[in-house]
C-alpha cells in the first residue's frame, strides 16, 4: 500500500486521488504550496506527508506506518505530516499512531487555543496564534484589521506534525525553503518547530508595521482641521483589532522562553539558540503593540478634548448671539407694553432713538466678543 494509500486508512479519507499523484505534480510544478486547501491536490485535512533523512526529503513508496517503522528503526530521520482542520475521525488514526495525548488531540482539533507549550511525555505540544494584516482603502468603524488563526505543533524524536485553523498561515514555502537548507533541516524535529515559530514571529512583526500606518493615519485625522469631527468609532474599531494582535503576540512569550531557555528533551541546545533570537523579535513585537495601546488610548482622549472644546466653542458663540439678541428684545418688549403714561410713545424722534439705541448696544455687544474671540 502506498504512503497516500495508508493515510487515507488512517486518517479515514477515501479520496481517489493519492499522494504519489501530488508528488508528481510538485515536480512538475515546482514550488507549489500545498498548505493551501484551494491548491493542494489532496483535497483533504492532509496536506503533505514526507520523511526526511539528514534534512533531504526521502523520495518513497512505504506507507505511512512504514515509514514511521522505518525511521524508529534506523534510528535517523523524522516524518512531517501536515493537516488542515482535521475532523475527529480524520485525526483519530493519527493520534493512536503516533501515541498522541488525548488532550492535546482535543485541542488540535477544536482550536480556539491559547498560545500555550505543554509536555506530555516524550512528545512535545506547541499552540501558536497565526496573524495576517487585511488589506483596506480606508478604515473605518467597522473595517477588520487582523485575522487571526492557529497552527498546533506535535514533537516527537522522529516525527512533527503540524495542524494549522485558518484560511492563512501556509506552512508550503516554509517547507520548501527548509528543504533548501539540509543543514538547518537536519538537525530533526526541532529545527521544523524553530521555522515555525521563526514564521509566526515574523508575521507578528509584519502584522504591526501594518498596523502602525493605520495608527499614524488615524492620528494625523484627529489633528486635522476638521478632527473634531471625525468617527470615534474608527478609534475603537483600531483598538479591538489591536486587542485581536495582543491576544496572540502577548501570551506566546512565556513558550518561547521555555523553549530558549529550559531544558526539554526533544529540543537540542543548539536549536534553543535559535529560539532566544525568535524570543527577542517577539519581545519587540510586545513592546510595539504596548506603544500602539499607549499611542490610541492619548489619540482618543486627545479626540474627547477636542470636541469639548468645540463645544465649548459653540456655546460661546451661541450665548454671545443670545447677549446681542437680548438687548433688541428688552427695549421691543419695554415699549410693547403700551402704558398710557409713556412720554416717548408720542415723542418725535422716540422711534429713531430707540432704533440708535438698540443698534448701538449690539454693535458694542458685538464688537466686544469678537475681541474675546467669542465670535
Amino acid at each position: 500500500m502506498s504512503m497516500a494509500g495508508n493515510l487515507r486508512k488512517v486518517t479515514g479519507l477515501g479520496k481517489a486521488a493519492g499522494l504519489r499523484k501530488v508528488a508528481r505534480l510538485a515536480r512538475r510544478q515546482p514550488r507549489v504550496d500545498l498548505s493551501h486547501p484551494a491548491r493542494s491536490p489532496l483535497g483533504s485535512s492532509v496536506v503533505n506527508c514526507v520523511t526526511y533523512q539528514d534534512g533531504v526529503r526521502v523520495p518513497t513508496c512505504h506507507d505511512l506506518v512504514d515509514a514511521v517503522k522505518m525511521v524508529r528503526k534506523t534510528g535517523e530521520g523524522f516524518v512531517w505530516l501536515g493537516l488542515h482542520e482535521p475532523t475527529d475521525g480524520e485525526f483519530a488514526g493519527i493520534a493512536e499512531l503516533f501515541d498522541l495525548h488525548p488532550l492535546a488531540v482535543e485541542d488540535a482539533v477544536e482550536a480556539h487555543q491559547r498560545p500555550k507549550l505543554e509536555h506530555y511525555g516524550n512528545t512535545l505540544f506547541a499552540v501558536f496564534k497565526t496573524v495576517c494584516y487585511v488589506e483596506h482603502e480606508r478604515l473605518t468603524a467597522t473595517s477588520e484589521v487582523v485575522n487571526t488563526g492557529e497552527i498546533m505543533v506535535f514533537v516527537g524524536e522522529d516525527f512533527v506534525i503540524t495542524v494549522r485553523h485558518g484560511r492563512h498561515g501556509s506552512l508550503g514555502p516554509l517547507r520548501e525553503e527548509l528543504e533548501a537548507h539540509p543543514h538547518q533541516l537536519s538537525k530533526g524535529p526541532a529545527a521544523v518547530l524553530h521555522a515555525i515559530a521563526d514564521l509566526v514571529v515574523d508575521d507578528y512583526l509584519s502584522v504591526t508595521d501594518a498596523v502602525q500606518a493605520d495608527i499614524d493615519q488615524v492620528e494625523t485625522d484627529v489633528f486635522s482641521e476638521n478632527g473634531a469631527r471625525l468617527d470615534p468609532g474608527r478609534i475603537y474599531q483600531m483598538k479591538r483589532e489591536l486587542l485581536e494582535l495582543k491576544r496572540a503576540v502577548v501570551p506566546l512569550s512565556r513558550p518561547v522562553e521555555d523553549l530558549a531557555t529550559r531544558p526539554i528533551r526533544v529540543v537540542p541546545p543548539e536549536i534553543q539558540a535559535y529560539f532566544r533570537d525568535v524570543l527577542d523579535h517577539l519581545i519587540r513585537a510586545k513592546d510595539q503593540i504596548a506603544a500602539f495601546d499607549e499611542l490610541l488610548n492619548s489619540i482618543l482622549q486627545a479626540h474627547l478634548a477636542q470636541v469639548t472644546v468645540a463645544q465649548n466653542e459653540d456655546m460661546r458663540k451661541i450665548t454671545a448671539w443670545a447677549a446681542i439678541i437680548a438687548v433688541p428684545t428688552m427695549v421691543c418688549g419695554v415699549y410693547g407694553m403700551n402704558f398710557d403714561h409713556m412720554p416717548e410713545l408720542h415723542w418725535q424722534f422716540g422711534y429713531p432713538l430707540a432704533m440708535a439705541v438698540m443698534a448701538g448696544a449690539c454693535v458694542v455687544l458685538y464688537r466686544g466678543f469678537r475681541r474675546n474671540g467669542w465670535l
